[in-house]
């Protein structure tokens, strides 16, 4: 059968089968986008950001490198996806109409999603995304014309998206007991003589048995002055006698994550080491303190700022205090909504989730990394992580 035939067989006994949330959850959710559409001037939005169907649909797949794309308009959601994935199209989405393309030609798209599009004036879209493909737009401004299109359709569905409801806090809450128990099962093993590679993948095997989903981001395991380096990873790496080993995990749970930072010692940390994960406690208390509803992302990161001036010189920090996170896709968990930086004026909140990725380097010495995923609460940001916040020792 082709792939047509495919989806309908399918259909006839798994339509929705695997739909993440109750269809109120997604009714809620495209309601709240519609209103904002009618508020801002859009006729559609014209979505490609794999965590953006899914929050509106529930599609879901492991093969995030194809075009896939949803148009919202105010009484329709229609879905295109290539061939090889009708079938998760049909038993995660819950949309009005399926599009398909052959999965090698995708020139395919472009007349049905140019058909779809054309009666709206004013179509949204999410520019800054990598899934916007230049050639499909390209080829729409061509038959559609350029002035249809406006560039800041991701922006709306972003502030929709940062705010989470009571079934995502429900998700957010179980991916932070199974990253909890990925990072014990991890630190458990840590030696003088193990690997990194040993200790990632005693890591990725507990989340995974524990119920994880497939991950966002691999997880994250380097000891000693490969920790200096951001954003490498494990690489077969014998680990030292008292060297410190940075971990980073976050499992996938019905897509979302909820992150969290640890640093292990093989054998006894040093006064430094100590002394720096005071400081990492230090820099979480004062952003949970501020990350209160009408605070900005701005006061929370210039508070932390504050505490983090006096060692500005030895150590590296990467400047984002906190970035949401929620549902996401390979190659990462950052959700991309909002950041705790330095002149970013939003406001918090009210449950806005945050992982707060404080990481201390020292180049070419070593490292100390701890951090929890926070919501915010009227009385400022409360972990949904349990990090204890010291620095583990190996015996």
């Amino acid at each position: 059968m082709d792939y047509q035939a495919y989806r309908h067989a399918l259909a006839a006994t798994q339509k929705g089968s695997e739909l993440p949330f109750a269809p109120e959850e997604f009714e809620t959710r495209r309601r709240e986008v519609r209103r904002r559409m009618r508020e801002t001037g859009f006729d559609a939005l014209l979505l490609t950001d794999p965590a953006d169907l899914y929050y509106l649909t529930g599609y879901h797949t492991f093969e995030v490198s194809v075009h896939a794309c949803l148009v919202v308009t105010e009484h329709r959601l229609v879905l295109q996806v290539p061939s090889i994935e009708t079938g998760p199209a049909v038993v995660t989405a819950m949309v009005d109409e399926i599009l398909g393309y052959r999965w090698e030609s995708i020139e395919e798209v472009i007349e049905p999603l140019t058909e779809t599009l054309a009666p709206h004036a004013v179509i949204g879209l999410d520019a800054f995304n990598a899934g916007l493909r230049f050639g499909v737009i390209g080829e729409l401004q061509a038959r559609l014309g350029r002035a249809r299109f406006r560039h800041d359709g991701g922006e709306l569905l972003d502030r929709v998206r940062i705010v989470k409801s009571a079934a995502e806090l429900e998700y957010l809450q179980e991916s932070a007991r199974i990253t909890s128990l990925g990072l014990r099962a991890a630190e458990a093993i840590i030696a003088p003589g193990m690997t990194d590679n040993q200790v990632a993948a005693e890591g990725a095997r507990a989340m995974l048995a524990a119920g994880s989903e497939f991950m966002s981001l691999q997880p994250i395991v380097t000891s000693g002055r490969r920790i200096g380096t951001i954003h490498v990873n494990h690489k077969r790496q014998m680990i030292g006698p008292d060297e410190p080993v940075f971990l980073e995990f976050g499992a996938a749970f019905q897509r979302y994550t909820a992150p969290m930072m640890r640093t292990a010692v093989a054998g006894e940390p040093s006064r430094e080491m100590r002394e720096l994960g005071e400081l990492c406690r230090t820099l979480g208390d004062t952003l949970c303190t501020t990350m209160r509803p009408g605070n900005t992302f701005d006061e929370a990161a210039r508070a932390a700022e504050a505490v983090l001036t006096p060692h500005a010189e030895r150590v590296f920090f990467s400047g984002v205090f906190g970035y949401a996170v929620g549902a996401q896709f390979p190659p990462s968990w950052v959700e991309g909504t909002g950041f705790i930086a330095r002149g970013q004026d939003r406001m918090f909140e009210r449950d806005m989730v945050f992982h707060l990725p404080l990481c201390l380097r020292l180049p070419g010495e070593w490292g100390i990394g701890l951090s929890d995923t926070v919501r915010v609460t009227p009385e400022g940001g409360v972990a949904l992580t349990d990090n204890d916040w010291t620095i583990a020792m190996s015996s």
